[in-house]
């Protein structure tokens, strides 16, 4: 180093140098060079990294990969799913012709707690916020000429996850796909589910025992799925702050991480499948500070806490959907800028994969139109505002890097008062995270109320608007699942069924891995609420305690 070479600048020459050097080798980027209109070239990165946390390398703070958008764009995974398997495939159609890069399915809500469709706690929510899965042959509807080996998918499914990994490895086997071609995410993250969301069916302990269950299986046998996508979004959107959503999210995460290392795991053996989904809400640089401290966090917990070895396993990649929760009836254009600010945090922050709002879903479901507006705003950042063409273009700043520290601290301090409790699971069942959840979701209101929030076109700024178009699911469509239901249980051999269901039980009263025996059952047509019914017997229901 010459005596005018700073340090900083000698360290990011080194990395200039080493890890991004290696990386363009191997891969290549997307253009072989990258400039701005005026013709100005840019520098794959632009300032230092005081924690070493370069892209690439631990602990991550400015990316996971070393070229990150230069090499690769993030995937645009747009979230769809209802009425029915046939009508949501055609929406998959759409949005794949369209340039998306990768399926995000929505499930009703009795697929989400284990009810089949024609359950009378069920028949009233058929279709209405997801697609509808009862058995396998609705999931072969819902993939009809998707070849699984050539897209990655999401389920955004979590108390009967295992059921619905089983039936996509079920259909890709008779699409003649190994397992260990899949690739996708389930998100299979209970413990949001006590906290904020309240999609649960059983008790805390058997539900973690469903979700160790799973990761083992796809270690030996689906190696390239993400077992658990760890959800701070549902957090947010139930009124969290994002100090809350970092904090709780990676406590989840730790506490996943010693489930499956009591399970017996290594944790080099399963952590590197391991991702997260976070919420990019409105404030642009809390929420790119806040997908920098995660990672930064995460790579510490894992390894001072954890021991890994393996770089892979401190990466935390994550995806991000705009905040829901934003959203507005009132004036539902002004949510076009909303979600275009959100995703702009979410890239500027280094998100692997990305899902943008559609304005008009705090109406109901989104119209094709607007679902297509909202995949355009992904491709518009992508394609012609530049962002995509530095490595974490606000690290550096200031103020990001300010605020990126008191994150971190903050976030900290509170999983050390979570640990106080026990841990996660403990803070959850005595109703901790819930409380302080609710706190600051009554203060946000509040402070909408009174006028300190400013909300354009809900508390200043209003008009008299005339009501825009609303989609409305095609009721028809659940006369159709219903008969489909039907059919299944019509011509399905039922001694294999019910030789499958006795399996499940079995090893549900002693300790084998649940997946082996449930996808038995799915290849023979049980349905998800038979599966979910027989686990009950064993495993019984979980009761929320009382948080207020």
């Amino acid at each position: 180093m010459t005596n005018t070479e700073s340090q900083p600048d000698a360290a990011r020459t080194a990395w200039h140098a080493g890890t991004y050097a290696k990386a363009t080798k191997r891969f290549g980027e997307r253009r072989e060079r990258f400039a701005t209109p005026s013709e100005i070239d840019l520098e794959p990165l632009y300032g230092d990294a005081p924690d070493g946390g370069w892209p690439g390398e631990f602990p991550f703070t400015r990316g996971v990969q070393p070229t990150m958008y230069r090499g690769r764009l993030w995937t645009m995974r747009q979230y769809a799913g209802f009425s029915s398997a046939r009508q949501s495939n055609e929406r998959y159609h759409m949005l794949l012709q369209g340039g998306q890069t990768g399926l995000s399915v929505a499930f009703d809500l009795p697929t989400q707690l284990g009810y089949d469709s024609d359950d009378e706690l069920a028949i009233h929510e058929v279709g209405k916020v997801g697609v509808p899965i009862n058995s396998l042959a609705d999931v072969e509807l819902l993939f009809h000429d998707i070849p699984l080996g050539e897209v990655s998918t999401s389920m955004t499914i979590n108390a009967t996850a295992s059921f619905l990994l089983c039936a996509y490895i079920a259909l890709a086997k008779r699409q003649g796909i190994e397992p260990e071609r899949l690739r996708g995410t389930v998100q299979n993250d209970i413990l949001k589910e006590y906290a904020a969301r309240g999609n649960y069916r059983f008790g805390v302990p058997s539900s973690m025992r469903l979700v160790t269950d799973l990761v083992t299986y796809c270690r030996d046998h689906v190696p390239g799925w993400n077992t658990i996508s760890i959800s701070g979004y549902h957090i947010r959107e139930a009124g969290s702050t994002a100090v809350q959503e970092l904090a709780f999210t990676l406590a989840n995460g730790r506490a996943y991480v010693q489930a499956a290392l009591d399970a017996g795991l290594d944790v080099d053996d399963f952590a590197p499948r391991l991702s997260f989904f976070f919420n990019a809400h409105n404030h642009l640089f809390e929420e790119v500070a806040k997908f920098r401290a995660a990672r930064r966090m995460w790579a510490r917990i894992m390894r001072e806490e954890f021991g890994a070895k393996s770089d892979k396993s401190c990466m935390l990649r994550f995806h991000t959907q705009t905040a829901g929760s934003m959203l507005t009836s009132q004036q539902p254009e002004n949510n076009v800028v909303r979600v275009a600010i959100q995703a702009l945090a979410a890239v500027l922050g280094g998100t692997q994969s990305l899902h943008t709002n559609s304005r008009d879903e705090a109406l109901g479901l989104p119209t094709e139109d607007s679902a297509r507006l909202a995949l355009r705003t992904q491709q518009l950042l992508a394609h012609e505002s530049g962002v995509a063409d530095v490595i974490d273009p606000l690290g550096g700043s200031p103020y990001v890097e300010h605020l990126t520290d008191e994150l971190d601290r903050q976030a900290s301090a509170l999983i050390a008062k979570i640990d106080e409790y026990g841990g996660a699971v403990h803070a959850i069942e005595q109703g901790f995270v819930q409380r302080e959840i609710h706190q600051s979701a009554m203060a946000w209101q509040k402070a909408v109320e009174s006028g300190d929030r400013v909300i354009v076109g809900v508390n200043r700024y209003e008009v008299q608007e005339k009501p825009p178009e609303i989609f409305r699911p095609d009721p028809a469509a659940k006369q159709e699942v219903l008969d489909d239901l039907a059919r299944v249980r019509a011509e399905r051999d039922d001694e294999r069924v019910e030789g499958t269901l006795r399996a499940l039980g079995e090893a549900a009263r002693g300790k084998d891995n649940l997946m082996v025996p449930m996808l038995a059952a799915v290849e023979a047509y049980a349905t998800v609420g038979e599966v979910c019914s027989v686990l009950e017997t064993t495993f019984g229901k979980f009761h929320p305690p009382e948080v207020l």
